[in-house]
């Protein structure tokens, strides 16, 4: 990966903003997208919509999501504690002991997530996993009143962690799920070389950890014919995990072209074929239903977009220390650059 596009890349991950709280995250994606792009504009919800250069030809729709999970903080006693609400899946005993930030209008707070030490459990505490109700976020306030002139109920807080270059060109984050998606969005609009015979919109859509809701808005405004999604998908080689449950996913072995009733079979086979004939690598995974992703809001969306999903090979998802390949990432741009130069006109999606 080129120096510009790794910074550019450890920038997404870094910026925090979980659903609803996107402003700082689009930002950066609009930066990056604005001298190539012919419109680039941001709607009611939050979901950027950029277009690379409007043409007579069918509209094609890229989408990756902005959104991280995170924390609403819900209550703040009277000893300066702060307890929260999920933005997203959470399991809870990832949050122990992290390190935090907390979001104000006045700018981010660090915090610790504090749990009751083990020496102060007695025998069947220690058994009991973990549950949010029973973690906190210790600001250092001295009491109630000190932490509630800092901190205003439904500030959101995300994970204080950054961007860490592995061994093996891998790499670790929060926030991979989606910022890879994003960032795949955006490089890929700038790395189209041919005259499309369609035009490109790219979309950074909000919320998609509590419902895929900005890409259901963004794709309804935009009306594509055709639309691929992307966005992270779990690798299976990590100790005990079974293939037989989820596939044979693993890092750098290419992006994911997924398969299955989500997922239009033409635009399937136009990704495979597009793959193949560039020599890009890639990985096949089927899914038997929604995908969960926004995908699923895309292809529902009016009367129905032929719709497509690439998935980035991700370790921890859901974790402030997600892994995956820096090549990964590479290749899902070239696919998706290559597949927007393959769109024309005479493209009949239907599946007949």
């Amino acid at each position: 990966m080129e120096k510009h596009a790794l910074d550019y890349l450890k920038t997404l991950v870094e910026t925090h903003g979980s659903a609803g709280y996107e402003e700082k995250v689009q930002a950066v994606f609009r930066e990056r997208v604005q001298g190539v792009c012919e419109t680039v504009e941001t709607d009611v919800m939050g979901s950027v919509i950029a277009c690379l250069k409007k043409t007579d030809g069918p509209k094609i729709l890229l989408d990756g999501h902005s959104d991280e999970i995170g924390f609403l903080v819900r209550y703040i006693d009277d000893k300066g504690y702060l307890f929260l609400a999920t933005s997203g899946g959470w399991d809870e005993e990832v949050m122990v002991s992290q390190r935090v930030l907390v979001h104000t209008k006045n700018g981010s707070i660090p915090g610790v997530l504090g749990k009751k030490a083990i020496h102060l459990m007695d025998a069947e505490e220690r058994k009991k996993k973990s549950q949010i109700h029973n973690l906190w976020v210790d600001i250092g306030a001295k009491d109630g009143e000190h932490a509630k002139k800092l901190v205003e109920i439904g500030d959101f807080v995300t994970m204080n962690a950054y961007f860490e270059e592995m061994v093996e060109g891998r790499a670790a984050a929060k926030s991979f799920d989606n910022r890879s998606g994003i960032f795949c969005v955006s490089e890929t609009l700038r790395s189209v070389k041919k005259d499309l015979k369609a035009t490109l919109y790219g979309v950074s859509a909000v919320q998609e950890e509590i419902g895929l809701r900005g890409a259901k808005t963004a794709a309804f405004a935009v009306d594509p014919d055709v639309a691929i999604a992307i966005d992270v998908t779990h690798a299976f080689d990590i100790p005990d995990v079974d293939k037989r449950k989820g596939g044979d996913v693993v890092l750098g072995a290419g992006p994911v072209i997924v398969r299955g009733p989500n997922i239009n079979n033409k635009v399937f086979r136009r990704l495979v074929q597009v793959a193949e004939d560039n020599e890009i690598p890639y990985q096949v995974a089927a899914s038997g239903g929604g995908t969960g992703t926004d995908a699923n809001v895309i292809q529902l969306t009016r009367a129905g977009v032929a719709t497509g999903l690439i998935g980035i090979p991700l370790r921890y998802m859901h974790n402030p220390c997600e892994m995956l390949q820096l090549s990964d990432l590479d290749n899902a741009v070239k696919l998706l650059a290559a597949f927007a130069e393959s769109v024309t006109a005479e493209d009949d999606w239907r599946p007949v």
